[in-house]
């Protein structure tokens, strides 16, 4: 009797480990990922992109904050925010300090659906299911004051890719163009059409959800510049279009890198319909007869009703592009 006993308590025990583990020490275990890419012409510097996504920040995360602030150090070239940035409604203001250090460099961004809407319990059983879970609120959400977030990048220089086009040059490195498109998960995305030879569109070129421009990029795209797709949700129908189109590079966020991760199997789910096995890290995606290198971040926050990670740590990355060979 004593024997049946112990084996439900270790179970328990080793559970209860495990849960304070992931809430107390794995969520604040930050880390930095670094990955070569040989995508620039030979003749080429090296181009080092510093992505963040999915920051979900509350007030009052000083440790977040603080290395989030020492990721300046890493001068890179430029930087790329894949979105979510909150996950409490006050964390405008701490955001915006936290990244300031940041915001001197060149970057664009995109906004999640965590930035639009204010964080909210869920059944996390949501989470289990397969295929595209993206949909448009189907009732009347509390919104974040994301219009100052927003402000507050441009203003800073940062190019919004709202669903548009835009070229920006990076000092060393020439003009580089970007592909953008709003939250696939809450169905904002509305992707850019190509322009013709007149400069003109052939189809919606929405910046937003609201149909507000949120200001137009730097300038247009050039021919001979390097193409970089920008979505929050790496939903396989933008990866599709994207990669269709014959842009090299996408950058994506949103999944957590599955948050809950089993060791030497991975993550269990995506919330989305990208595949497991591509939940985090630098994949490939193919589509219309053409590869592209994916990325995907983990992201280095929780929803603030979830505040747990587990084999699976929150991190930024260090992407450099390097030249191809000759």
């Amino acid at each position: 009797m004593r024997r049946s006993i112990s084996i439900p308590l270790g179970i328990m025990a080793a559970g209860t480990a495990g849960l304070a583990y992931a809430a107390g020490v794995e969520v604040n275990v930050y880390r930095l990922r670094r990955f070569s890419i040989p995508l620039l012409a030979p003749e080429a510097q090296p181009l080092r992109i510093l992505q963040l996504s999915d920051i979900h920040m509350v007030p009052g995360q000083r440790r977040k904050q603080a290395w989030l602030r020492s990721l300046a150090d890493l001068a890179p070239d430029l930087v790329v925010n894949t979105g979510d940035n909150l996950s409490h409604p006050d964390a405008i203001p701490e955001v915006i300090s936290t990244l300031e250090p940041l915001m001197a460099l060149p970057g664009v961004f995109v906004l999640g659906s965590n930035d639009y809407y204010q964080a909210s319990r869920l059944n996390p059983t949501k989470y289990l299911r397969p295929g595209d879970r993206s949909h448009a609120p189907r009732r009347k959400r509390a919104e974040n004051d994301w219009p100052a977030l927003q402000a507050a990048f441009t203003k800073a220089g940062w190019l919004d890719m709202t669903n548009t086009r835009a070229s920006l040059d990076v000092p060393g490195h020439g003009a580089l163009n970007f592909v953008g498109v709003d939250d696939p998960h809450v169905r904002r995305d509305r992707y850019p059409e190509l322009h013709d030879d007149d400069g003109n569109s052939g189809g919606d070129d929405r910046r937003d959800g609201h149909g507000d421009h949120a200001g137009d990029g730097e300038g247009e795209q050039r021919d001979d510049a390097l193409t970089i797709g920008v979505t929050h949700a790496p939903y396989v129908r933008v990866l599709d279009a994207m990669t269709t189109e014959g842009i090299p590079l996408i950058l994506a966020g949103h999944t957590h890198g599955g948050q809950l991760c089993v060791p030497f199997y991975g993550a269990l789910v995506t919330n989305c319909d990208l595949d497991r096995a591509r939940a985090k890290g630098l994949h490939t995606h193919s589509a219309g007869g053409h590869t592209a290198h994916l990325h995907v971040s983990a992201g280095c926050g929780t929803s603030r009703y979830a505040p747990v990670r587990f084999a699976c740590p929150p991190e930024a990355s260090l992407i450099t592009l390097l030249p191809r060979a000759s």
